[in-house]
């Protein structure tokens, strides 16, 4: 990648250019991998018109279905941030992705609803080492300064695979049956295995990492330090209000996200008569439209701190123009298709912009080696939420599609999305003022 030129002044090319770039090989490493978790988890949606024929199951049942998954990501989340604050990214993201691509591959073999609620619940047990074992690495790879482009670059996997979902699997399911895009999806997940094994480790353990760049990994002398202090458990980490900013955060704005993914098929099929093979454009041009603009969200803080800003004030004006830029999304239901996508797309962005800030206001505040049960904590919280709300979306769905009146419904729920992420930069800020990095009890108490 050329990222790193972009952010260094003229003056200083040539020593970017000694320094070497491997640290943007693991960020395309863990772009690739949420890529392929974001398929993974796209393609149910997509043939969801295709299972409610076969299933005959209702929008409450499709909810349960994703309420299922959201419960066992949060368990997921948690049990691998500890895991790989214990024993490595390396093996944590090795496990998290054998595991889910291998229940993926398993989807094609299940034919009812419990079965589906089955291999859900076995994805979002599986699914749950991504972000831990992403936002561990990039904390162990980039500085402070690069961490939310870093991380707005991985994390654009996630729009990304919201792309290639609706490209490829209408037509993977109309040729060779919706069995065929589980099977590829897991497939995929193991050849990345190929690239990750011997690609990666922490910097260290990589020979081909010249000298120049290792230093400036390690340049935030002040959180090398930090770091050296003895392995917190969850209950001494919850003491601090800092981190309950991130996990209330993630509780509020994470089952915005889920919204997106799980009903905008189904909202384009049922308010504006878009099946699979007519919505894809829309869903593909939502997802690229969230893919450039969430890129340059990461980018702008970090641009921003190099101009001599203090990471707090650039992080939060940063995300209190995100949580703005999702209020428009109100009008959706009362403009056409394509300004609905415009609508759509700038609500997505804003909200994969604002996660990117998110996750890097972790690694602002604490060492890493708690980083990763950070992620895992605000993860499962995150899921909580994504668990809560789909089964409240298909009820209320249910309810109005009944009356005659699911656009009614939709506008109800797009307006919990406007004004969601607002609420939650208030409570935020309450929480955590500064995001200034903490000096941890050595104790764990």
């Amino acid at each position: 990648m050329n990222s790193t030129k972009a952010l260094i002044p003229p003056g200083r090319q040539p020593a970017v250019e000694a320094m070497g770039q491997y640290r943007w090989t693991i960020c395309a490493l863990l772009f690739a991998a949420t890529t392929i978790n974001y398929v993974d988890r796209q393609i149910l949606s997509l043939i969801k018109p295709i299972l409610d024929e076969q299933l005959k199951w209702t929008n409450a049942d499709f909810g349960r279905v994703n309420a299922a998954f959201q419960g066992a990501y949060g368990l997921g989340l948690l049990g691998f941030g500890w895991f790989i604050d214990r024993f490595g990214t390396k093996l944590g993201y090795a496990v998290s992705i054998t595991a889910w691509s291998a229940v993926a591959m398993a989807h094609a073999l299940v034919g009812s609803f419990s079965g589906f609620v089955g291999v859900r619940i076995a994805l979002g047990l599986g699914e749950g080492g991504n972000f831990p074992s992403a936002i561990k690495a990039v904390a162990l790879w980039f500085p402070k300064k690069e961490r939310a482009l870093a991380t707005s670059i991985f994390n654009s996997g996630a729009n990304v695979g919201a792309i290639i979902a609706p490209a490829v699997v209408p037509w993977m399911v109309l040729k060779w049956g919706w069995q065929s895009a589980f099977v590829a999806a897991g497939i995929a997940g193991f050849l990345w295995l190929f690239l990750w094994i011997p690609w990666y480790n922490v910097p260290e353990k990589i020979k081909q990492l010249s000298q120049t760049e290792r230093d400036y990994i390690h340049g935030d002398r002040e959180e090398t330090a930090n770091d050296a202090a003895e392995k917190q458990s969850w209950i001494s980490l919850l003491k601090y209000r800092q981190a309950w900013s991130f996990i209330v955060a993630k509780f509020m704005t994470d089952p915005i996200w889920w919204f997106f993914l799980t009903w905008l098929p189904d909202y384009f099929k049922k308010t504006r008569n878009l099946n699979i093979s007519k919505s894809w454009l829309h869903l593909v041009t939502i997802y690229s439209i969230i893919t450039v603009l969430s890129i340059f969200g990461g980018w702008i803080t970090g641009f921003l701190t190099k101009r001599g800003w203090t990471v707090t004030r650039a992080r939060k004006t940063g995300m209190f123009i995100f949580a703005c830029c999702v209020l428009p999304i109100c009008a959706v239901t009362k403009v056409g298709d394509w300004p609905a996508v415009v609508l759509i797309g700038l609500a997505g962005a804003a909200h994969q912009a604002w996660s990117a800030n998110l996750f890097t206001t972790v690694s602002d505040m604490f060492p890493k080696h708690a980083v990763a049960s950070i992620i895992g904590m605000g993860g499962m919280a995150g899921a909580t939420g994504g668990m809560l709300f789909p089964i409240y979306c298909g009820k209320m769905l249910d309810k109005f599609t009944a009356a005659g009146n699911v656009t009614t419904g939709y506008m109800i729920l797009f307006s919990i999305c406007a004004f969601a992420y607002l609420v939650t930069f208030g409570l935020q800020h309450l929480l955590a003022p500064r995001f200034e990095p903490l000096k941890l009890d050595p104790r764990g108490e």
